[in-house]
């Protein structure tokens, strides 16, 4: 069975933006989008200036989605569950999961939608918050970023990152930031001198190794691999202005049912100027 692109739909201008990523994603990838509306709550968040049924939202979604590619194959479906539990049981058979930064309702101006979040920090398939400014949502930067952290998170994001440098023909910028202690394990604290380059060392080389196999398996994406010094998310957010899309891997631990989402990932997911895929490592 071939795996959907599913997006999460809602009548806002965030979700537009989201079926429109989700669309150009389906089509570059050749597989068919599924769009989704949780109804459960949906008489507290609609606008009674402008009120919305679930088939309003379900329709237009469809509508604009058609538009924006006339041949690619779209089903809806409306599910009366809550928005994140339905998105994520969506994404059980999905190729990707994407949702749009914000929702509809009184807490729009949040940073961050809470359904969002909870997807990314949930899902058991790759997430796509569409994020950002103009040019990253346009997607013109030709450069896919992804931040590479420990070997047990990092292999499937090297993997999802790669397929879609591939499909977009874009350059793939592997970053991975290292920082130096300020004290040693004694409460000493080290001087600035202390050897930087010790730390540096040790990221190129665990960059090196998360990327050599996969690397290996597609050999005309062009890669960039860079070292730098700095908290994690902040390095990528700063680059993530430059970038068409930013990738980062998540754990996903037995047994845990909190939320389990990085603090690099929780970062981007709040600032990054691209949208950001969290993907999880089976």
């Amino acid at each position: 069975m071939t795996r959907p692109v599913v997006v999460g739909v809602d009548g806002s201008d965030a979700s537009s933006h989201a079926v429109d990523w989700a669309v150009d994603e389906a089509v570059r990838h050749g597989l068919p989008l599924r769009l989704v509306y949780a109804s459960l709550w949906e008489r507290y968040e609609s606008d009674p200036a402008e009120p919305m049924t679930a088939g309003d939202v379900v329709a237009a979604a469809a509508e604009r989605a058609g538009r924006r590619n006339p041949d690619l194959e779209i089903t809806t479906a409306v599910v009366p569950e809550e928005a994140a539990a339905a998105l994520v049981r969506a994404g059980a058979d999905a190729f990707a999961l994407v949702t749009g930064s914000r929702g509809r309702g009184r807490l729009k101006g949040l940073l961050l939608g809470s359904v969002g979040l909870a997807v990314a920090a949930r899902a058991h398939c790759p997430v796509v918050v569409v994020r950002g400014d103009r040019a990253g949502l346009a997607g013109t930067h030709e450069r896919i970023l992804l931040g590479l952290g420990d070997a047990d998170t990092g292999t499937d994001a090297v993997r999802f990152a790669l397929r879609e440098a591939e499909v977009r023909g874009c350059v793939l910028d592997a970053v991975r930031a290292w920082r130096r202690p300020a004290y040693d394990r004694g409460g000493h604290r080290l001087p600035d001198a202390e050897r930087p380059d010790e730390y540096e060392e040790q990221a190129a080389d665990l960059l090196a190794a998360l990327l050599r196999e996969p690397v290996a398996e597609h050999p005309h994406v062009r890669t960039r691999r860079t070292t730098l010094e700095g908290p994690p998310g902040r390095v990528l957010v700063d680059r993530s202005a430059a970038a068409d899309l930013v990738v980062v891997g998540a754990r996903r631990r037995t047994g845990h049912f909190g939320l389990q989402l990085g603090r690099v990932g929780h970062t981007l997911l709040h600032h990054a100027q691209c949208p950001v895929a969290v993907v999880p490592q089976r």
